[in-house]
């Protein structure tokens, strides 16, 4: 082979794998109630490293009637009245990434149906939805907004007209959006069984920027079975129609059979897992007989469900037994009558593989809270959206904290664990201690760091001889 052929194929590959990986979104839904959870599993705005995702989206907030935006939790989200001023926080954390865009989710699962239907059905109220958005973003510093409807023409919406309501719904954020400079996603049901219901995918997908389809909750306690979270692939064990539809593979290629450009679509990665009880302990392959969800966990605290940090850290003092389903590149594991379908950094790396060779826009995660983000089990933060970050970015690391950091060494002595720890000389700043490595950051603008909750405060509520000073 003469060199000229041979540098002709190196730049080809070099072209080839740069164009897989360029600009792969990483989508990273926040719950942001689990500030109010227990120990451990406390996850406040501090916790979330603003270079890991490429897009946060604070979940959730509420719709109106008349077709604004409703705060949900006024004392975690806003300012006044001494609230924690969660929204301002989390938006501040672009002062550190200013690469990182932040969306604001409007809906959710506990929102219903009925007020969007009502809503989508109304050309007033779409309208006012539309500029009751986009004041809303201004005033929040969000660059977007996430309509997670669950599900046009679905859960007491308008079987006949929800699904032609909702694509120009979106047509009509869309052309205002692009007018404002402003994001539409949406949160998408994965499964043709129910994606066919609720959408028109060719315009909602032309509407978008992106979709985030919902690639988990194939099974849960509402089977009188066990399966799979999120399987990967079709398994032995589905036979029926529907059962056959429940897997990412057989989802994503629906929807790009109906026209989903791939680049858009942004293919779902739980961060937690879906348990069961046994009907019969001794019966607990795929597919056995279920009584209903598996016990709740100590921060999640909903039966039926585990985040990833709860179940890694039941592994340090509960044995289970861990099996695969090489078929549907997943796991689950057992013990006495408790099931649980879940995934791991080694499934989470299929679904990447996958979402690689396929070529889609990225990855979205459901959510924050529910990873390792305090390095309990593995030594190190956030070890599943780590390996997304790592994956969907040619191997990479994610960019260190400049913006955040100092220059200036800590003293090791500083560190008595892991998570945040005061600075010894400046009320705004403080280290976070993981690994074995220390990094100094500072607050955002006019928060200092608060050694009690562990989080960037008003001045008012830290004890800190600094604060007169700011």
């Amino acid at each position: 082979m003469n060199s000229f052929i041979a540098q002709l194929i190196l730049t080809s590959l070099v072209f080839i794998i740069t164009n897989v990986y360029a600009e792969k979104k990483i989508v990273c839904y926040v719950g942001t109630w689990a500030v109010y959870r227990p120990g451990r599993g406390r996850f406040d705005i501090d916790h979330i490293d603003p270079f890991l995702c490429t897009h946060l989206i604070y979940s959730f907030f509420g719709i109106n009637e008349d077709g604004s935006i409703r705060i949900i939790d006024p004392y975690l989200d806003l300012e006044e009245n001494w609230g924690r001023g969660h929204i301002k926080r989390f938006n501040g954390l672009k002062s550190i990434n200013p690469g990182l865009k932040t969306i604001a989710a409007v809906g959710g699962w506990n929102e219903g149906s009925i007020k969007f239907s009502n809503v989508a059905a109304n050309p007033e109220l779409r309208q006012r939805f539309i500029t009751n958005s986009v004041e809303f973003c201004r005033r929040h510093n969000f660059d977007g907004v996430d309509l997670d409807w669950e599900y046009p023409a679905q859960r007491g919406g308008n079987e006949t007209f929800d699904k032609e309501n909702y694509a120009r719904w979106l047509e009509e954020l869309r052309q205002e959006f692009d007018r404002q400079g402003l994001l539409l996603s949406a949160a998408v049901a994965s499964a043709e069984f129910s994606a066919g219901v609720s959408y028109d995918i060719p315009r909602v997908s032309a509407a978008l920027h992106f979709v985030n389809v919902m690639t988990y909750d194939m099974n849960g306690a509402w089977n009188d079975y066990c399966g799979l979270n999120a399987p990967l692939y079709q398994g032995p064990s589905d036979v029926t129609e529907i059962q056959q539809q429940l897997n990412a593979n057989t989802s994503i290629h629906y929807w790009l059979s109906q026209g989903a450009p791939k680049e858009k679509l942004i293919m779902g990665i739980p961060l937690y897992g879906r348990s069961f009880t046994l009907t019969n302990a001794a019966e607990n392959y795929i597919g056995a007989a279920v009584n209903g969800p598996g016990i709740e966990g100590p921060y999640s605290r909903e039966p039926g469900v585990l985040g990833y940090n709860e179940f890694c850290e039941k592994l340090q003092t509960e044995e289970w037994d861990i099996r695969s389903s090489d078929e549907q590149r997943g796991f689950y594991a057992v013990r006495g009558n408790q099931w649980l379908g879940f995934d791991d950094p080694t499934s989470v790396q299929f679904k990447l593989d996958y979402i690689l060779q396929m070529d889609l826009g990225g990855a979205m995660v459901w959510s924050l809270e529910s990873d390792d983000f305090l390095g309990v089990c593995h030594g190190k933060a956030n070890i599943l959206l780590d390996g997304i970050y790592s994956a969907l970015n040619n191997g990479s690391q994610p960019p260190t904290t400049a913006a955040t950091t100092s220059t200036t060494a800590a003293d090791p002595g500083v560190c008595t664990g892991v998570g945040g720890f005061p600075h010894p000389e400046y009320c705004d700043k403080f280290y976070f201690c993981s690994n074995g490595q220390i990094i100094e950051f500072s607050c955002p603008d006019g928060l200092l760091f608060d050694p009690f909750e562990l989080v960037c405060n008003w001045p008012e509520q830290v004890d800190c001889d600094m604060k007169d000073l700011l």
